[in-house]
């Protein structure tokens, strides 16, 4: 007697799967604002700690309490979400360089730092972004725009004595996302240097004091 090659568990299998699910009107209508911004917070949180090749579109929702085909209805998917957050996060920069023109760069620098710890998620999505190349350059059109921009201002403050005239403004500018980010990116260095919690607005307004003042004296006055 032939025997059948189809198993109890293969026909299980295939007679369970599910199509998928597209949001009913009722999860659609649910303060779409609203709905976005958890799963962008939710996103962050989640690329943050594991990169974009890490994440998982089901912890991301798990994390927001939501479906995760919300995620494809208003991202399409996760890419899609990664651009929303790099999205932001430019836009964010770019206001809060548009109000601290007038600033000499030792205050630019505390008030950019002092941010680190609200924006700690952000800053560790920028290392996973230079470390995993499954990232990409998402945001490379835009970032160097606005690299340009910065040395722009840098050689306007250089000219004004803000910077001496013998550094090269690229190297001060590099060193410098490197040293404000560091408390979000080396984290277990902080700690083991000054025993404290880098995460906490004690350290970063202490952090961002100190930044200011080496800055103050890179003027060469």
């Amino acid at each position: 007697m032939a025997r059948r090659t189809d198993s109890p568990s293969r026909s299980r299998t295939t007679s369970n799967a599910r199509p998928r699910r597209t949001p009913d009107q009722a999860e659609r209508r649910r303060d779409p604002q609203r709905t976005r911004e958890r799963i962008v917070e939710a996103a962050l949180a989640e690329f943050s700690a594991k990169g974009f090749a890490g994440a998982r579109v089901s912890e991301i929702a798990e994390r927001a309490g939501l479906n995760k085909q919300l995620i494809s209805y208003y991202f399409g998917g996760k890419a899609g979400l990664y651009q929303a957050i790099l999205a932001r996060w430019q836009e964010g920069e770019d206001a809060v360089v548009a109000g601290q023109q007038d600033q000499s760069l030792a205050d630019l620098t505390t008030s950019y730092v002092a941010r680190i710890p609200r924006d700690r998620d952000l800053a560790r999505l920028l290392a996973w972004e230079g470390l995993s190349p499954d990232s990409g350059d998402a945001g490379g059109e835009h970032r160097t725009a606005r690299m340009r921009q910065a040395l722009e201002d840098l050689g306007r403050r250089q000219r004004a004595g803000e910077l001496a005239g013998d550094l090269d403004p690229r190297c001060f500018l590099l060193a410098f996302m490197a040293a404000a980010t560091a408390p979000a990116t080396l984290p277990q260095l902080a700690r083991s240097i000054f025993d404290a919690d880098p995460d906490s607005e004690e350290f970063a307004q202490h952090y961002a004091d100190q930044l200011a003042r080496m800055i103050e004296h890179l003027s060469g006055e």
